[in-house]
């Protein structure tokens, strides 16, 4: 009982040491600087950060949001991204427990915690620049697929006729993955890329490899409800017109993480609704 408590206490914290580190990487996309290199620094008067000043959430709070060196304010994304990532990663560990399937043990919460580190990236990026950069959708591409391959060979034992067994086969995540990112490629192509951008494309992609059916249907329908919300609210606020471009990959990821925690008792409780 005591390891399971400790368990449950270090995985957030632990997410919060992860999030600062995908500040990092957010920041170094931006400016294309290797992010295995070199220590972190202040963007603003580029001062070396120390120790004291990397604290995840408490440094920002010490410090009143602003650096100890050039005074500049320091920008919420930082505490905001590192707090996300920890309840993330408290929330994946609780459904793992108590939802989803375990057949790979370690293995599977590492993949899960691994996805869920590419998209947190992929939101605040496409939040502030707009664009889904190839240098993380990609990798996150691949290492959903390699996955799915191998979580459904062991599951089959190895028997590749089995692989395609709509129920235990690769064919539900690959199946959502073509077709979710078809639909969005379709609104490509008909709005002449102003709707839409192959950015959403691959991201879609993903996110079929990533939740399956009917997941996906739950991620999508979601996506674009709370979009609509939104967009909404910001035409009314005089924020944003029918005209000004909205990035639509944060209301994908934000769709995605709900369909991963909540999606089968939102599949259930709109199936009650006919029943």
């Amino acid at each position: 009982m005591l390891l399971n408590h400790l368990f449950y206490l270090a995985i957030p914290l632990f997410g919060l040491v992860m999030g600062s580190f995908l500040n990092c990487i957010i920041y170094r996309l931006q400016t294309g600087e290797g992010f295995l290199k070199g220590r972190s620094f202040c963007p603003h008067c580029r001062h070396e950060l120390s120790w004291q000043d990397l604290i995840p959430i408490f440094s920002f709070l010490i410090l009143k949001g602003r650096c100890r060196y050039c005074q500049k304010p320091i920008s919420w994304q930082y505490p905001l991204v590192e707090l996300a990532t920890g309840i993330i990663f408290l929330l994946i560990v609780w459904n793992l427990e108590f939802g989803i399937c375990l057949e790979f043990g370690i293995w599977n919460l590492l993949f899960y915690l691994l996805i869920s580190c590419f998209l947190i990236i992929i939101f605040v990026y496409d939040l502030k620049h707009y664009i889904i950069p190839d240098a993380v959708i990609y990798p996150a591409i691949a290492i959903a697929f390699l996955y799915q391959l191998f979580r459904m060979l062991n599951f089959v034992n190895w028997n590749l006729f089995g692989i395609w067994n709509v129920e235990s086969g690769i064919l539900r995540p690959i199946s959502s993955a073509f077709l979710a990112s078809l639909f969005f490629l379709a609104i490509v192509f008909l709005s002449q890329g102003k709707w839409m951008g192959l950015g959403d494309v691959k991201l879609a992609f993903l996110m079929g490899l990533f939740l399956g059916f009917p997941n996906i249907l739950v991620a999508l329908f979601l996506a674009f409800f709370i979009g609509a919300i939104i967009g909404i609210g910001l035409i009314i606020s005089g924020k944003r017109t029918l005209k000004s471009e909205v990035p639509f990959g944060p209301f994908l990821i934000t769709g995605t993480f709900i369909a991963l925690f909540w999606g089968n008792q939102i599949t259930n409780w709109y199936l009650s609704l006919f029943i």
